[in-house]
């Protein structure tokens, strides 16, 4: 029990000091195209950066839905994903997570379900909690 004290005091004392521990980032999303340009930092402490403004929290449980995203593109990411436009394109999208990049147009998203998330998650971040339009 003695040899739990020092420990105790020192975990009191780190936390007592206002260490500044932010969560990792999942993802960086940018989106080009025909539209306006759109840049998404998604972090892991349920907050959103658009268009490099300050964060905003995520709404209700949409955290989770995100990072089992996260998880489904890791596999993608590794490999480094990237599929070419195609005459329809409209829309190019690029995604950085730590495992790796993919990039692909937003046609891509008719075959790939996961690509398809990411696009409706990025169209619905824009309009809330973004408040950027679609």
């Amino acid at each position: 029990m003695k040899a739990l004290l020092p420990l105790a005091a020192v975990a009191a004392l780190i936390g007592g000091c206002g260490l500044d521990v932010q969560s990792p980032d999942l993802f960086l999303l940018t989106r080009t195209g025909s539209g306006p340009r759109l840049t998404l930092l998604v972090s892991d402490d349920g907050t959103i950066s658009c268009d490099a403004r300050p964060s905003k929290q995520l709404p209700g449980n949409t955290l989770i839905a995100v990072r089992d995203l996260t998880t489904s593109l890791n596999t993608d990411a590794t490999h480094r994903l990237h599929i070419a436009r195609t005459p329809q394109t409209v829309s190019t999208y690029t995604v950085r997570l730590q495992s790796g990049t993919i990039s692909f147009p937003d046609t891509a998203a008719r075959t790939h379900k996961e690509l398809a998330q990411l696009v409706l998650f990025a169209t619905q971040a824009a309009q809330s909690p973004c408040g950027l339009g679609g």
